[in-house]
């Protein structure tokens, strides 16, 4: 028996003139062509003299396992989506059902991939060009899925300002779905947000429709649509739907003219290279901001402007701010060391904005495996030391003296500060203070005992 073949093809929206040249070999090659009922049918004209199986909306296993025996039975088999078959399609599945049985890509039948045009491009093209700069897709089915994690989906994609493509956004049974996404949606983007809905792409029943992201729920739209969410830049200008690419980051306007301190065929001012450069001047220019402030400015968690304020030189100062990091792996010995900073301020700051500050002697820091707990007489805060991957040394000036513990992304976990006196600092916690930064800055192999021995 000779070897089978498998071709997971994808027709894209359906129109016969968006299908790609292979994909039509690929069906005209096959002996049989399998598929859920209405994709099937959109091919019907290339069917003559094959064997069709068509199936049910639920069945994407069943046609899986009936394309994946008749191959094995020598036959050249056409296993049909729309779209892209990688892209919410047949071909993952397929992979999974031809793995488990035993099959390898160097032995067995021989399967291969035709990709098609998805249902996101095709809906941008009808509105536009709305996915002119960084998106993402989302399914909103929670038939597989389950709904946290889709939210968890949506709540990064909008706080991340990704042009966000909404799949099976609703359907007879799934109404609710769309308003949650919405909702979750709108903490990160204004109501007015452009949003395209588009129905029955490049099919006779195709229609568009251009709308806000507030009022998304009550438009109409079913299992057909694709809804396009704008991001923070996307318009609406003459129907149609635009998402710019950028250039008025670098250029002046469409004129082509460089902006000061930008360079041709260079990466931005802002970009990995420069940016850090960007809040050291934001720190000498502006008027005194914290560096909570800053990371508000920057977008920027708080361990990416203590990294930037370290990378100051003599000629590039981050205002009166100056830090030396802690080694890593070192941030508890420097904690046992902080015990002995005299009365100190601990400062922190939770996911939801609440901030928490107590003042306490040092030594009610008290770290027991995991946990550290600040305590005073009236007052205790546990904090999980497992979550800090980084510790910094700030210094403002002689304004301030702290220490900084960040976890793995630089979020702040919390901030340590020496605390005035009348006015003065403690000399002998200043003392303290001194010799830990200046072994952090030099690093010496004997800092982890000195800093164990000191009194």
């Amino acid at each position: 028996m000779s070897k089978g073949k498998l071709f997971l093809v994808g027709l894209g929206p359906g129109a016969s003139e968006q299908m790609s040249l292979r994909a039509r070999q690929a069906i005209a090659e096959s002996e049989v062509v399998i598929g859920y009922a209405k994709y099937v049918d959109l091919v019907k004209d290339l069917l003559a003299g094959k064997e069709v199986i068509r199936k049910g909306m639920t069945q994407e296993v069943d046609r899986c396992i009936a394309a994946y025996e008749r191959a094995s039975r020598g036959r050249t088999v056409a296993l049909v989506s729309s779209g892209d078959s990688g892209v919410y399609g047949m071909a993952g599945l397929t992979y999974e059902v031809l793995l488990r049985s035993g099959w390898t890509p160097d032995a067995g039948i021989e399967v291969e991939v035709v990709p098609g045009i998805t249902a996101l491009s095709a809906c941008a093209s009808l509105v536009g060009a709305p996915l002119s700069h960084d998106f993402c897709a989302i399914s909103l089915s929670d038939l597989l899925t389950p709904w946290p994690l889709i939210a968890r989906r949506l709540e990064a994609a909008a706080k991340g300002d990704f042009v966000v493509a909404l799949y099976n956004p609703r359907s007879g049974r799934r109404r609710q779905q769309l308003v949650a996404a919405r909702d979750i949606l709108l903490r990160h983007r204004r109501p007015d947000t452009p949003v395209a809905i588009v129905n029955a792409a490049y099919r006779e029943q195709q229609t568009t429709r251009l709308a806000q992201l507030d009022a998304l729920p009550d438009c109409e739209i079913g299992m057909l649509s694709t809804v396009l969410v704008g991001n923070g830049d996307t318009y609406r200008r003459g129907g149609l739907m635009i998402t710019p690419r950028g250039y008025s980051h670098k250029y002046d306007g469409l004129t082509g003219h460089l902006k000061p301190g930008e360079r041709s065929g260079r990466s931005l001012s802002m970009g990995l290279e420069g940016w850090r450069s960007c809040v050291r001047a934001y720190l000498r220019a502006a008027e005194g901001p914290s560096l909570e402030d800053t990371a508000r400015y920057f977008d920027a968690p708080p361990g990416e402007i203590l990294a930037a304020v370290g990378e100051a030189t003599d000629d590039d100062q981050a205002g009166t701010y100056a830090v030396a990091a802690v080694r890593r792996g070192k941030e508890a010995i420097l904690l046992d060391a902080a015990r002995g900073w005299g009365r100190v301020r601990i400062f922190m700051r939770s996911g939801t904005g609440a901030e928490s500050e107590l003042l306490l002697n040092a030594d009610g820091l008290i770290r027991h495996g995991d946990s550290l707990f600040a305590q005073a007489s009236d007052f205790r805060l546990h904090i999980d030391w497992s979550r800090v991957r980084r510790g910094w040394l700030v210094r403002r000036g002689e304004r301030s003296r702290g220490l900084y513990c960040v976890d793995a992304a630089g979020n702040s976990l919390f901030a340590l500060f020496l605390v005035h006196d009348q006015g003065r600092f403690d000399q002998e916690a200043v003392a303290r203070y001194e010799r830990a930064w200046q072994d952090a800055l030099n690093d010496r192999s004997q800092w982890t005992r000195r800093l164990l021995t000191e009194d």
